[in-house]
């Protein structure tokens, strides 16, 4: 089984994520198959990247996302697209969509100090 989840990089105490797909098998910083965005929780608000069209591939053809995964993907609206995407609509209109709403978002980035 092929599971979309997040891999762990970074220094101690300050992490950035991949989105990676990977075997359920694998360890968490192991072995993957692709690599589709990263995520960084450190800047304000949280910097997200995704490559849309290649989700929608490893989605359509059964890859589960963990559960981090999945509220990211709903918080950015790719889980609503995809949804779009099964029903017929072009994957270049819904990644363009979604290059749109990228770059709308607000994203300063400077990393917060905690």
């Amino acid at each position: 089984m092929v599971r979309i989840r997040l891999r762990r990089e970074g220094l101690k105490k300050q992490p950035t994520y991949r989105i990676v797909v990977a075997d359920v098998e694998a360890p968490r910083d192991g072995r993957f198959l692709e690599i589709l965005g990263h995520y960084n929780p450190r800047t304000e608000p949280s910097t997200i990247v995704v490559k849309e069209a290649r989700a929608y591939d490893w989605l359509s053809k059964g890859a589960q996302p963990s559960e981090a995964v999945q509220g990211l993907f709903k918080q950015t609206g790719l889980l609503d697209r995809f949804a779009r995407y099964k029903n017929g609509e072009s994957v270049e209109t819904l990644t363009a969509e979604a290059e749109k709403a990228a770059a709308e978002r607000v994203t300063i980035e400077k990393t917060r100090r905690n």
